[in-house]
């Protein structure tokens, strides 16, 4: 019992106090340095649990740039009731990139900042513009957010994202039935993020079912379950 209740401890970990969206805190919570004392490029990934019960399942995933000498971080992502008045889903806003995501404290994913760091926002910006489903959204089994950050992470391999297991989308490929990881490295086969078999070096092994996704990696030991999240040593 005692490790059960340990596992579940670490399951709700941050997860949102508030029953109300419109008053859940949006706080940052200190993971993105401060651009006016950090000047140079940097990219960030970040993932939190989404709000309410979808969040026992599922998580939201974006993206935040911020160029060289640029005074705000600019971050991609897809929100879905965007749609209700407008025609895309594609959200380009100038926010706190760590801010909590409805009460729920994010986890940052991947990191560069510097020189290399530079070359990979005008690769970001290109994928982002080329994301071809930004008029459709499904929360499962896709498109949705998850669908649009792994996109632009195939197109940036160097970021070497490892997605949290439940991020709910990643896997959908449309029309596809094969390509590279959600990390932009070894291979994927999926059938529109129903069924889908992913290894890579960054990933490990991963099979999903339903969009549930069970999945080891002993390149960054870590056991990945659905609800539960992904088991192993902090990033």
């Amino acid at each position: 019992m005692t490790v059960a209740a340990a596992v579940l401890v670490s399951v709700y970990a941050g997860r949102a106090g508030a029953q109300d969206w419109r008053s859940a805190s949006r706080e940052p919570v200190g993971l993105a340095p401060d651009p006016a004392l950090h000047r140079g490029p940097i990219v960030q990934v970040y993932g939190a649990r989404t709000w309410g019960w979808r969040g026992h399942f599922g998580s939201h995933t974006w993206i935040a740039v911020k160029p060289a000498a640029a005074e705000a971080y600019t971050v991609y992502e897809v929100i879905g009731w965007k749609l209700r008045w407008s025609d895309s889903a594609l959200s380009v806003t100038q926010r706190e990139p760590d801010a909590r995501w409805y009460g729920n404290a994010p986890e940052l994913l991947a990191e560069q900042r510097g020189a290399g760091a530079a070359g990979l926002i005008a690769r970001i910006e290109k994928a982002v513009s080329e994301y071809p489903h930004a008029r459709e959204y499904s929360a499962w089994p896709g498109p949705n957010s998850n669908t649009f950050t792994a996109w632009v992470t195939r197109a940036v391999p160097e970021l070497k994202v490892d997605f949290p297991p439940t991020a709910i989308g990643k896997d959908y490929l449309a029309d596809r039935v094969l390509d590279s990881a959600p990390s932009g490295s070894g291979f994927q086969f999926s059938l529109k993020g129903l069924l889908a078999l992913t290894a890579s070096g960054v990933e490990g092994l991963e099979l999903s079912v339903l969009g549930l996704t069970f999945g080891i990696n002993p390149f960054d030991p870590a056991l990945k379950l659905p609800v539960v999240g992904r088991l192993g040593p902090l990033r």
